[in-house]
């Protein structure tokens, strides 16, 4: 039997350069509130030191006080740049959020997305992914108590080891994240880890879903094990409102920032050919949803097509249209996509359709129950005036 969907979102964040950045911190902490009350399932926190838009560098201070201020929202780090940080430090650190949190955060753990933040460390891009997978080793080992020692080119532990056992046992949840290249398939099989496909919807990131799950599978199978798809999380963006009308009006409010910013970090990202409506090309290459909650419904259902069973489905935070637009379509989410995958309506459809298959044959035995109830009335009215 498949796992029912679960529903979350992949929190870069992305805001423009013109707003106030304490507001728009403020309003990520406030989103994750409304997400909790809205029955959201999880918030993944990214990690980001350059290029304007990503406005959050340490996703465990965010999730301290985020977590402080809901009450049943799991969250994630979406993702720790490993080759950033000493991993005894990585360790340290999110153990004491798996206390804090009671056992509500997941540990994402990634090589670095943005170039210019390696540069700015003087760390060569290439290095990256062999380095993340070479700290994840050391940090599950922290994990599990162990002692470590070992120098490398770029950190050195000496009889290394956690003071603090992780909340959760053996230890939180463990995701790498996986886009393009082979790298994050090829160490969730190998580490036992769930995988986090970002921007799932998105050109060459689509078309590598099926293929590094499977890259995935095949490595665990190696090692004796079975990737569980139910620890699968695909991310892609979305937009709804009540008609597809109202989604494009409402998503000229920042949409053509979100390019831009995209642009200016990866000329070429999205290119938009000149005197064509960004929203049409956008929509029409499917590499997100700006529509109705049918839309919405419509592209998971195409990802379910492409990968197979996931387990999560997260929406990626933006600002293409206002605060109370944004609110909006997360609202419009919770109440018709969710209880799509959910199958939280089965039961109420049934009985709908039930009563409505049966409606002549119920109907007339109301309207005969009422009939004989008039009869009675009136037979015991006559009875009480013989009788006086």
């Amino acid at each position: 039997m498949a796992a029912t969907l679960r529903h979350g979102v992949f929190m870069a964040p992305f805001h423009a350069l013109e707003e106030d950045p304490t507001m728009c911190i403020h309003r990520d902490l406030e989103l994750c509130e409304w997400l909790d009350r809205l029955g959201f399932d999880e918030a993944w926190i990214g990690e980001h030191h350059s290029a304007g838009f990503e406005t959050i560098s340490s996703p465990e201070v965010f999730i301290a006080h985020a977590a402080a201020i809901t009450t049943r929202l799991r969250f994630g780090t979406g993702v720790v740049s490993l080759p950033y940080h000493n991993p005894l430090m990585v360790a340290n650190r999110i153990i004491q959020l798996d206390h804090m949190t009671r056992g509500r955060v997941m540990f994402g753990a990634g090589p670095g997305l943005l170039a210019s933040d390696a540069m700015m460390l003087g760390i060569e891009p290439a290095t990256q992914r062999d380095r993340m997978l070479q700290a994840l080793e050391v940090i599950l080992r922290l994990f599990r108590g162990e002692m470590v020692t070992e120098s490398t080119e770029w950190y050195t532990l000496v009889n290394a080891r956690a003071h603090l056992l992780p909340y959760t046992r053996p230890y939180p949840e463990v995701s790498v994240a996986s886009a393009v290249s082979p790298s994050g398939g090829r160490a969730a099989g190998r580490l036992d880890l769930s995988m986090l496909c970002v921007a799932a919807a998105d050109g060459a990131a689509y078309d590598a879903l099926a293929s590094n799950w499977q890259i995935a599978c095949d490595i665990a199978a190696e090692h004796g094990r079975s990737m569980d798809p139910s620890r699968l999380r695909i991310v892609a963006p979305m937009y709804i409102a009540e008609t597809r009308d109202q989604a494009r009006a409402d998503v000229r409010f920042g949409f053509q920032k979100f390019l831009d910013y995209f642009n200016n970090n990866s000329p070429g990202r999205f290119p938009v050919p000149a005197g064509t409506d960004p929203v049409d090309w956008f929509v029409g290459r499917r590499l997100g949803v700006i529509g109705t909650p049918d839309d919405a419904i419509a592209m998971i259902e195409r990802l379910q097509g492409k990968q197979g069973e996931f387990g999560v489905f997260l929406q990626q935070t933006h600002d293409w249209a206002d605060w109370a637009g944004t609110k909006r379509s997360y609202e419009l989410y919770a109440r018709y996509v969710m209880p799509h995958f959910r199958g939280t309506n089965s039961a109420r459809v049934a009985s709908y359709q039930w009563v409505g298959e049966n409606n002549i044959e119920f109907s007339g035995k109301r309207q005969a129950a009422v009939e004989a109830m008039f009869r009675k009335h009136e037979a015991e009215k006559v009875q009480s005036a013989g009788s006086g």
